[in-house]
């Protein structure tokens, strides 16, 4: 049986820790006093079209982690990841894989840096979640993809049977022979529609509707792709004509959550492992990509306003 610690139990980690359970997986979530109290006496709920989930789970606080699980798995912002990663050295042993489902490319540079590359695992999740006000988590619609991969053959063992637990699960479960493409694919596809989100504060269908719209996304994916190239993960054209589907699509209604965090005031973005970093890439390689840097300052400005009104610097 796979031990597995998921690193807190909201919306993305809640919800495949539940699916590991159904699967069969040891799962214990590391979570606050606060949240294993609130768990210990609701249990852990998710609503999804794929199939409900509700019941008690086990939980852990940081200072009872033991080096005792085959598999961390990480869901949190990226901007959460040093604190992670701190929460997590306790429970890392000898064998013990890592596999983040984080947003962008810098967060593998961190665990790598703290934990060494053969020990973390690639994870890309396309799934609609949130942790309602109630405490639990919702599914939206009924797509669900995960593509996991190895970044190092030391984990090739540990990732093949990951895959095979996962592929128990209701939904897309992939193995990809080159996850670190798979990675960039997502990237290029997020921080191009998140820019465009932020930037013009419309979903991809409200942007399609101006004049200027189309022409303005095309450029912004322009921008990303010449980064990916340059970082040597050039995108195939499938590859590219699927973003382009989804990102052309005048019908669209899709937003990235960093724009919908906007609206809801959020303390904090993922402004810089989305926007920064590619900007950062794109330096060093002496490409242009001033889409990147307006949306990048809009971002900052917002960042600015918000350290204004709390008294806490951004």
């Amino acid at each position: 049986m796979m031990r597995i610690l998921v690193v807190g139990a909201g919306a993305i980690g809640g919800y495949y820790g539940a699916r590991l359970i159904q699967a069969g997986a040891e799962v214990t979530f590391l979570v606050r006093a606060k949240r294993a109290e609130w768990l210990a006496l609701n249990g852990l709920s998710v609503s999804s079209g794929l199939g409900d989930f509700s019941g008690p789970v086990k939980t852990v606080l940081r200072d009872a982690l033991k080096p005792e699980y085959d598999l961390i798995l990480l869901s949190c912002k990226t901007y959460d990841l040093p604190s992670a990663m701190d929460d997590i050295a306790a429970a890392v042993g000898p064998s013990t894989g890592i596999i983040p489902f984080l947003n962008g490319l810098s967060a593998y540079d961190q665990l790598d840096a703290r934990f060494g590359r053969d020990r973390v695992l690639g994870g890309i999740a396309y799934i609609a979640t949130m942790l309602s006000e109630t405490g639990e988590i919702r599914h939206f619609g009924r797509d669900d993809m995960l593509v996991i991969g190895t970044r190092s053959a030391a984990t090739a063992p540990l990732a093949a049977d990951f895959h095979t637990l996962l592929t128990t699960t209701p939904g897309a479960r992939l193995l990809s022979p080159n996850v670190t493409q798979a990675l960039w694919n997502k990237w290029v596809m997020l921080a191009t529609g998140a820019l465009m989100n932020c930037l013009m504060r419309g979903t991809i269908g409200d942007i399609l509707a101006t004049q200027e719209g189309e022409n303005l996304i095309k450029q912004a994916l322009a921008e990303s792709l010449a980064v990916a190239a340059a970082e040597g993960n050039p995108l195939s054209s499938e590859d590219v004509a699927k973003i382009e589907g989804r990102l052309l699509d005048p019908q669209s209604t899709w937003a990235a959550s960093m724009m919908r965090d906007i609206a809801q005031n959020a303390p904090r973005l993922e402004a810089d492992a989305i926007i920064g970093d590619m900007i950062i890439r794109a330096k060093h390689h002496g490409i242009g990509v001033p889409l990147y840097r307006a949306a990048y300052c809009h971002l900052q400005v917002y960042a600015h306003q918000r350290s204004a009104v709390s008294g806490v610097e951004a």
